[in-house]
């Protein structure tokens, strides 16, 4: 115990990112420099934490999860990992082909991706509306104004991905990755389109087809329970949003090449995208964090660079990209409050008190690591084959009507 205590010790006395105050039997201990932007304070109640602390990610969130410490600002504890990560990465990467050898990373085969999603989206609906606004859209809103409502800036959004695909009454939507079916009603209700919307959770798609026939369209909208490796047919407009990061590393090619299959050849498609930096993915890919352990069982962070070469092997061509980070900060602060806000309800609901840390300390966690961008979040407008010789082809006559 003692060992584990001058180890863990030693590394905050290197911290340079902030200021952390820890306090442990009435004992105060100061690091890291006086004045810093970020200050946390942390108090540790059980003394077992510190062997565990030196599990890195694991250790620090099952401590926080069993009650062993508290701190008063998470989001900022976050930020300052954050900022302290770069200064060891050369040890991560050290140490990567070891961590390749024994850790074993789940592939998300059909049948594991079933089971990884229900881990999480299966948890039930009333869990979820809790802290989503009222359109249960689970993804970075879109706060053109930090004085927009939580629902008003998640429209703005859905708006955002309807006008980049240039919807219309004739366009047939498919979307993978339903949700609770905010944007399959959106779309149909407000360009007039039909909509195949698939998910493969179960509670996900009770709760959409519900919406669906609330809504009025359900002449217009189909909620299948389908993976995105067995669909079929041909369809003008495709979007996925925020589902590629529950893909698979080993499978980002297969998503791509579906989606491609599945477009008309000259369809559109829009994907958004949580992302990590191409320099961490290698070693993130293969990592057992916290996150794809606790919250999304096999999840993986593609970077734009992974995205970019899945897509051109599928002939796909990225024609817009715009970043959303700046509002995902704002996105989960939302819910995180709505979520505190609601915690007597969540108890009601039969989730206990480690459960309701593990959802606070992910959304903090997610929190600082937008605000420091060691991830990012992008919507990219992607062209089938068809329309990008279309596009060529139009050039063309302008230029020599130019001439």
């Amino acid at each position: 115990m003692r060992l584990a205590r001058a180890i863990v010790l030693s590394g905050l006395r290197r911290v340079h990112s902030g200021r952390v105050e820890l306090v442990e039997n009435g004992e105060r201990l100061l690091f890291g420099p006086e004045g810093a932007e970020l200050a946390v304070r942390i108090e540790v109640h059980d003394p077992a934490a510190w062997r565990r602390f030196l599990r890195g990610s694991h250790g620090v969130a099952e401590t926080y999860l069993d009650g062993a410490w508290d701190c008063d600002d998470l989001v900022s504890l976050v930020r300052i990992g954050a900022r302290e990560v770069p200064r060891i990465d050369w040890l991560r990467r050290a140490l990567l082909p070891l961590r390749r050898l024994l850790e074993r990373v789940p592939h998300n085969t059909i049948g594991a991706s079933r089971r990884h999603i229900a881990a999480h989206y299966d948890l039930g609906n009333e869990l979820f509306a809790t802290f989503l606004d009222e359109t249960m859209t689970y993804s970075c809103a879109a706060f053109d104004a930090p004085e927009l409502t939580l629902r008003e800036a998640q429209e703005a959004k859905l708006e955002r991905v309807c006008r980049k695909l240039d919807l219309g009454p004739g366009d047939h939507l498919l979307e993978i990755g339903t949700g609770w079916g905010g944007l399959a009603v959106h779309a149909a209700l407000n360009y007039g389109c039909q909509v195949t919307t698939t998910t493969i959770s179960r509670e996900q798609r009770e709760l959409a087809q519900q919406r669906v026939v609330e809504a009025g369209v359900a002449d217009r909208v189909s909620v299948l329970l389908e993976d995105y490796r067995d669909l079929s047919g041909r369809y003008d407009k495709l979007v996925s949003i925020e589902m590629i990061e529950a893909v698979g590393w080993q499978y980002f090619d297969t998503f791509f090449r579906r989606c491609s299959e599945l477009l008309e050849p000259n369809g559109l498609m829009l994907l958004q995208a949580i992302t990590i930096d191409g320099r961490d993915y290698e070693l993130e890919k293969a990592a057992r964090s916290f996150a794809n352990t606790y919250v999304f069982p096999s999840g993986c962070l593609p970077s734009l660079e992974v995205i970019g070469g899945c897509a051109g092997r599928a002939h796909l061509t990225e024609v817009d990209r715009e970043d959303l980070t700046e509002s995902y900060p704002i996105t989960l602060r939302r819910w995180r409050e709505n979520f505190i806000a609601a915690r007597h309800r969540v108890a009601e609901l039969g989730y206990d008190e480690r459960f309701r840390r593990l959802w606070a300390l992910y959304l903090c966690w997610c929190e600082g690591g937008f605000i420091e961008r060691r991830i990012e979040d992008h919507q990219l407008l992607l062209v089938a084959p068809g329309r990008r010789d279309e596009a060529v082809s139009d050039g063309e006559r302008a230029l020599s009507l130019a001439g």
